[in-house]
């Protein structure tokens, strides 16, 4: 059976690697040449999950990662092996994603929230900015009638 190492890192292999064709920006000319999120063959690279498929399909043969062993033999065993362990791999690399989306989603929080924050001391200086405009144009216009001469009756 294979060692455990080897079969979580095969799966943040394709956790990583179906999380970069599905969503990232050098993959999206693909994605968008295959249709989008709108045609079968572009949700097949548009899905992080349905991708990871695919590439635990490659990599567990490359790899040599083959958890799962079958009692049946030859050539269909060696198939069934390579599918179910594949199927294996993309089930662990789907709960990394999770894992991953957990720790994104954290950060995005914490970025939001300072996002937020430089908002509000933005706004706040610019209410300070206007009310010092306002004040400075009520002093010179309260200043300007005092030294105009008085209009003749």
């Amino acid at each position: 059976m294979t060692d455990l190492f080897q079969l979580f890192a095969v799966s943040a292999v394709v956790m990583g690697a179906s999380q970069t064709i599905a969503k990232e920006r050098i993959f999206a000319p693909l994605r968008e040449k295959l249709g989008g999120k709108e045609t079968f063959f572009g949700y097949l690279v548009s899905c992080p999950y349905c991708a990871s498929h695919y590439v635990a399909f490659v990599l567990v043969p490359l790899t040599g990662t083959y958890p799962i062993t079958t009692v049946v033999g030859g050539w269909v065993g060696s198939v069934l092996s390579w599918f179910l362990s594949s199927l294996l791999v993309t089930v662990i690399a789907a709960f990394y994603r999770v894992l991953f989306w957990f720790v994104d989603e954290s950060q995005g929080l914490v970025r939001r929230r300072q996002r937020t924050e430089e908002e509000e001391t933005a706004t706040k200086r610019l209410v300070r900015q206007k009310v010092a405009r306002e004040v400075s144009l009520g002093d010179s216009q309260q200043e300007e009638p005092e030294s105009l001469p008085p209009a003749p009756h």
